[in-house]
């Protein structure tokens, strides 16, 4: 087992990854950029180092630095978390080839599934069923326009790179085809350095249904279940919840097993999650993505597995242990990303934090590094705390949820506590019945 891990990441996740490696009895490294000198994970870590200034592109996207500081502190391993360095292959690449072990999956994996085209070709391959559209790149106007005619009105145009919604555009005919695919490609270009778009088939009313997987280097495989993401904004998630509302047990079953088939296929290790829309009982594969999600804990609270422990004992050639027979389900949980920014323009809201009092009490968990006096940067991702519930049933746990933001203080910013308590207020929340569009309506509809 590892004695030393460098944390090359920031927030509540870094602070996430110190506690598993705490557990484990092994030492911490916090890398950190001048503005988070006064981070909790960086008081909590057995080393600190300063690695740039705010900006990320200069400190927690520095590969040069996070390596010098692995190498001055003799670390054995470098956790990424997720976000920043999380699924970059030349990172992964560059640990291995200094020394250190790569707690997530093989480079090659992380290149693999980074390249939408490339992704959806190895899932088909392998087994898991995708959304019809263009195998590859679309080369021209006249293409599209003729996978249009084959697959259907509407159809969704997507960056090959793309991310974050980032050059993607639905074209209703094929009047707007052709304005649809000039725009998508001049934004992928803008935000990816590359203009290559692909059509595909577009859903009009699907949930976001994800299969949580972890793998051994000696071919063990098991999946953790189903979270079900459907409530998001501008494709950016914001509540979870696991198991799903929306699946049975025999679907739960199916396309569990079947990404467990396709994992083992391609020899992949550590953790991953394959991303499926999912619409009158059909899955269509979205990506795979080869980090730990920002959603796990409401995996490891209806399983029991501590992830990020578990990608740690991987990394370090340890087989799982376990069967999927082994894997038990037991209750419901759902995760509310707390943000600071405004609960109803959603326009960022950094400052000083005044009160603090994190909710309590049995199945209630709080992932996030705020304290009182914390001062939120302006120079990163607006998540500052995670607040998962779990109950014996969904109805109990939303009942606890409500209970759990009514008692959250975080006094000095705006956050979006406010709307968490709507959306569980909210019938259609209640009934679990939203797809993936029914937040965008909510939140744009004044309710």
């Amino acid at each position: 087992m590892f004695e030393k891990v460098l944390i090359a990441n920031r927030g509540e996740i870094a602070l996430r990854i110190h506690r598993a490696c705490k557990e484990m009895g092994i030492r911490t490294v916090a890398v950190h950029s001048s503005a988070d000198a006064d981070a909790m994970h960086v008081r909590l870590a057995d080393e600190a180092i300063c690695i740039g200034p705010p900006q990320a592109r200069d400190s927690y996207l520095n590969v040069q630095a996070i390596l010098t500081a692995a190498t001055i502190t003799n670390a054995d391993a470098v956790h990424p978390g997720y976000g920043f360095l999380s699924e970059n292959a030349d990172f992964a690449a560059m640990v291995e080839e200094h020394g250190f072990a790569f707690i997530g999956p093989a480079p090659e994996h992380i290149r693999l599934m980074g390249d939408k085209i490339a992704a959806k070709r190895a899932a088909q391959e392998a087994g898991i069923p995708v959304v019809p559209g263009t195998e590859g790149a679309v080369e021209n106007e006249e293409m599209a326009l003729q996978v249009a005619r084959d697959i259907g009105y509407p159809v969704l145009i997507k960056a090959t790179a793309g991310g974050g919604g980032r050059g993607m555009k639905v074209a209703a005919s094929a009047a707007e085809l052709p304005g649809a695919l000039a725009t998508a490609s001049a934004e992928a270009r803008a935000a990816f350095s590359n203009g290559e778009v692909y059509l595909e088939k577009f859903l009009a009313k699907p949930r976001h249904i994800e299969i949580q997987i972890l793998a051994d280097m000696y071919g063990n495989v098991v999946h953790l279940g189903e979270r079900d993401c459907s409530l998001q904004r501008r494709h950016q998630k914001l509540v979870e919840e696991a198991p799903s509302p929306a699946l049975n047990a025999d679907e739960r079953q199916r396309i569990g097993q079947t990404v467990v088939e396709a994992v083992r296929t391609i020899g992949y290790r550590n953790v991953g999650t394959v991303e499926f829309l999912y619409e009158d009982g059909e899955f269509y594969f979205i990506e795979m993505n080869t980090r730990l999600q920002v959603e796990h804990p409401v995996t490891e609270m209806i399983c029991g597995l501590d992830l990020v422990r578990e990608m740690i004992r991987v990394a370090a050639g340890t087989p799982l242990g376990y069967e999927q027979k082994d894997i038990r389900f037991s209750g419901h949980a759902i995760e509310c990303r707390i943000n600071a920014e405004h609960p109803e323009t959603f326009m960022p809201s950094p400052g000083r934090v005044g009160d603090y009092h994190a909710p309590g009490g049995l199945g209630v968990r709080v992932d996030s590094g705020l304290y009182s006096g914390y001062r939120v940067p302006p120079h990163y991702d607006s998540m500052i705390a995670k607040l998962i519930v779990h109950g014996a049933n969904r109805n109990e746990c939303m009942m606890r949820l409500r209970r759990a933001l009514g008692e959250y203080v975080i006094d000095g910013l705006e956050t979006s506590i406010p709307l968490h308590q709507r959306l569980m207020a909210e019938p259609t929340v209640i009934n679990g019945a939203y797809d993936i569009n029914w937040l965008e309506t909510f939140v744009g509809g004044g309710h």
